[in-house]
């Protein structure tokens, strides 16, 4: 990849409701997809009132948010040491390989979050209780 342009508006919205293998079932756009990026994941998550994405790791992937839009409840740390945290709009966040994080809309809006992830995983996360 040279490089790439697009606007939000051009990058369909995928509903993972209708992807079997993908929890959770929520919608995003696919930022890297549109860009044509291969070393990182982009994704914009579209998160209604009381939708999350659940407490998780990964195994190489360190994970970097920015929220756009609503309010959400972070869970972040390693099993038991985990910290919450309510953020709104204009908020950074991040987590290392093998670090849990997961997030809840606890707004009444809709909530935007951009995740960019590096290098490129395509799993649903480990169980950070699960790890050492």
């Amino acid at each position: 990849m040279d490089y790439g342009v697009a606007h939000t508006k051009d990058v369909p919205v995928t509903d993972l409701s209708e992807i079997e293998e993908l929890p959770p079932d929520l919608n995003i756009r696919s930022l890297d997809d549109a860009l044509g990026l291969e070393k990182m994941n982009a994704k914009l998550w579209y998160l209604e009132p009381g939708e999350q994405i659940g407490y998780h790791a990964h195994s190489e992937q360190e994970e970097f948010y920015y929220v756009i839009e609503g309010t959400f409840s972070l869970k972040l740390g390693r099993s038991g040491e985990e910290e919450i945290h309510e953020v709104g709009p204009g908020t950074f966040f991040a987590a290392g390989p093998e670090i849990g994080h997961g997030y809840r809309n606890v707004g009444d809006e809709q909530g935007v979050v951009l995740a960019i992830g590096t290098p490129p995983v395509h799993d649903p996360g480990l169980d950070p209780h699960a790890l050492d």
